[in-house]
This record gives structure tokens, sequence and C-alpha cells, in this order.
């Protein structure tokens, strides 16, 4: 596929792949944060989960949703999106799990600033659960990524 991207194409896919394991690290790791830091309000300890999890918004999440979206929707762009390319159901799809994925983390960011103030209204067993929707999205975004299913 060149499209706009040209020769550029793969250089641009690469990097929005890279970013996407960087933006998925930090999903992985920032709901298991907030239970640590849920389990430790009132003590010492909490304030230590605020500023790990404000290093890990800054230095690993904010700047790569950032450039997942950016990539993401240039190539997405070069695959004729906005003209109506038609066979792009499963890139529909992808989006709509990515909006979804990209709403997590807002809810994930807002939790941790909840915490951050002493509160922590999420009972810690549904905490975890909500901590692994982020693999599920990124097997569904996989699955339509290559297999292009419709």
């Amino acid at each position: 596929m060149t499209g706009f991207l040209g020769g550029a194409y793969l250089w641009v896919k690469a990097f929005h792949i890279i970013f996407v394991i960087f933006w998925m690290a930090g999903l992985f790791l920032l709901p298991r944060y907030l239970v640590h830091h849920q389990e430790a309000l009132g003590t010492p300890e909490a304030a230590a989960w605020t500023k790990r999890e404000t290093l890990l918004r800054r230095m690993i999440l904010t700047p790569s949703i950032v450039i997942v979206w950016l990539l993401g929707l240039a190539l997405a762009a070069n695959l004729g999106l906005f003209e109506g390319g038609a066979g792009l159901g499963w890139l529909h799809a992808k989006i709509l799990i990515v909006l979804l994925l990209s709403g997590f983390h807002g809810w994930a960011v807002s939790y941790s600033r909840k915490l951050a103030n002493g509160r922590g209204p999420i009972p810690a067993r549904r905490l975890r659960m909500l901590g692994e929707l982020p693999a599920l999205a990124v097997i569904a975004i996989v699955i339509l990524a290559v297999v292009k299913p419709f």
C-alpha cells in the first residue's frame, strides 16, 4: 500500500506499532499501580504511588497515545478511510476498540487522580478485573489488523 505516504508507509507503520507497544505497556502497568495505590491509601506509601503514576503518565502513556493516534490516523488515511475506501470494515471496528481503549486510558488517569486525593471507591477485586480490559482489547485489535475478517 503506497497511498500518499509513499515509501514512508512502512516506516510510519513500524513506528505506529512501536508506540502501540509502549502505550499497551503503560496500560498494563497503570491498573496494577492503581490496585497497589488503593491498598496503600492512608499510609505514607500512597504518596510514592502517586509519584509513580504521574511519571508513568508523563513518560510513557501520554506521549504514546498521542503518537499512536497521529500515526494511526495517517495510516488510516493512507488506506482511504476518509475517502470511503471499500473493504475497511475491520479498520472501522479497530478504530472503535481503540476509541474505547482511549476512554479506558482516560478513566484510569482520572481514577489515579482520585486516589491521589485519598478516594478509592472501587472494590479491589473489581479494580483488578478492570485491569484486564486492555489485554482483551489488544487481542481484538491484533486479530482485526492481521486477519482483517471483514
